[in-house]
């Protein structure tokens, strides 16, 4: 402000640059507007530079993609700086699109709940939009999470269905990576659960939550703050894992992505009476109870089609059925913690019995009968002759050519009722047209008769 108002007065720059005890190449950048008090040039080149197209075009793309999810994508590019510098970089930059409705949000106050170690597992139901076409999943792929509410570490798993022998297997496959069982379970009003109105738990659950010697809690209507802890796991599992999925990919695969990013997870860090821990340093404190030995015998009904090679998939694997079933629907059951699954038609009858292989494993189960079966009918199906000849003449028979009379509506059986079309017409019209034209002496000398038979 002095260096402008000192100009203004007519000053010179050397006079200035005296007064206010500044190199006078300063000053004269301060008049231009070529430097800016405050703001320092860089001296080494700006790591973020090469970054910020990619950043600025995914931002667009997805506006509410997470800083921390973009971070990683970049530094998988060859990003060196940290997240700090990133994310001011973003912010500086400006390169997050505005969104109003989120602008418009409003906050609200929370109360501090506690707590204490092993006393609390968090559950919830994720529906992930779009999954890939080949999970045969429908329109959402279903996760279960189940977070501790003392450290929040959390685990998820993906399930074929929302049914309550679904949960069974994927509370007690969720358990199982957790590293143990609380003292209570916490839910919202899900129906396989509770009684989604009055909050009572059902028979069915009742015993599953007996099984594993826990209590269980239900959420009250309209207060998911209550299982927070599980709710931000939720957020987590979707913006740092599902929303990157690729296409293509396998369930058992992205459950082992599931299985890494969980477990990258744990190095989260929290504050505990002014003592700076991890999330895996809180969890080995949960004192927690290890589960049965095998989970809940709850009974699995999974739909498959039968494919061309009699072969029906589950889990990661194939099992056979005896042939002719090509493209049929059959249900596939599967006991937990038992070692053998059923093969059944639509309407109940047991078709195949096979040992269960171990999920993902991709092996082909084949009993040794529908293997003989099924050779046997491909070889009876099977031809030695001669292939058709397909460029034989082959014109349309007396019955198609008497079909096609009928649909042109012209009887068959009447030879009057058929048009003959007679050549010699065409002929003289030709012959006609290859005439020359009169001259005009014909022309008058043709009219000339004309009046004279009139006259006559």
């Amino acid at each position: 402000m002095e260096i402008h108002a000192l100009r203004a007065q007519g000053w010179t720059i050397s006079a200035i640059a005296r007064h206010v005890n500044a190199d006078r190449k300063t000053v004269r950048a301060y008049l231009n507007g070529t430097r800016v008090p405050g703001v320092r040039q860089r001296s080494v080149p700006d790591e973020f530079a090469p970054f910020v197209e990619y950043c600025r075009v995914r931002l667009a793309d997805d506006p509410h993609l997470w800083a921390v999810t973009l971070h990683d994508e970049i530094r998988e590019l060859g990003y060196p700086g940290g997240y700090s510098t990133f994310t001011r970089a973003v912010r500086e930059l400006k390169l997050r699109p505005h969104c109003e409705p989120c602008a418009a949000a409003k906050g609200r106050d929370h109360a501090i709940i506690a707590h204490p170690a092993g006393e609390e597992t968090q559950w919830d139901w994720l529906e992930l939009p779009d999954p890939p076409a080949a999970w045969g999943v429908g329109q959402h792929a279903h996760l279960l999470v189940g977070a501790l509410s003392h450290s929040g570490k959390w685990r998820g798993v993906l399930a074929d269905a929302e049914d309550l022998p679904h949960l069974v297997e994927a509370l007690d496959a969720v358990v199982r990576r957790l590293g143990g069982l609380t003292r209570r379970w916490r839910f919202d009003r899900m129906a396989t659960v509770c009684s989604p109105t009055s909050g009572r738990l059902t028979a069915a659950f009742a015993a599953v939550a007996k099984y594993y010697g826990v209590a269980v809690d239900v959420c009250p209507p309209r207060h998911g703050n209550r299982k927070g802890v599980v709710e931000k796991a939720n957020h987590s599992a979707a913006q740092r894992w599902w929303r990157t999925l690729p296409d293509g990919i396998s369930v058992e695969a992205a459950q082992s992505g599931l299985d890494k990013r969980a477990v990258l997870m744990d190095e989260r860090r929290r504050t505990r009476d002014g003592v700076k821990v991890s999330v895996a340093e809180l969890a080995a404190g949960e004192r927690l109870r290890p589960p049965p030995a095998a989970p809940y015998p709850a009974q699995l009904e999974v739909v498959r089609v039968v494919s061309a090679q009699a072969l029906v998939s589950l889990r990661g694997n194939q099992y056979s059925v005896p042939p002719g079933m090509t493209g049929t629907r059959v249900v596939v059951r599967l006991r937990l913690g038992a070692d053998r699954i059923q093969i059944a038609t639509v309407g109940g009858a047991v078709v195949a019995e096979h040992q269960r292989a171990a999920d993902g494993a991709g092996s082909i189960v084949r009993a040794e009968h529908h293997v003989i079966a099924l050779e046997t009918a491909v070889l009876k199906a099977f031809s030695d002759g001669r292939p058709c000849k397909h460029k034989t003449r082959r014109p349309p028979s007396q019955a198609a050519q008497a079909e096609a009379a009928r649909l042109r509506g012209m009887p068959d059986s009447d030879p009057a009722a058929r048009v003959v079309i007679d050549l010699a017409a065409y002929a003289a019209v030709a012959a006609r047209l290859n005439q020359s034209p009169p001259s005009p002496t014909d022309g008058q000398a043709i009219n000339d008769k004309r009046n004279d038979k009139e006259r006559a």
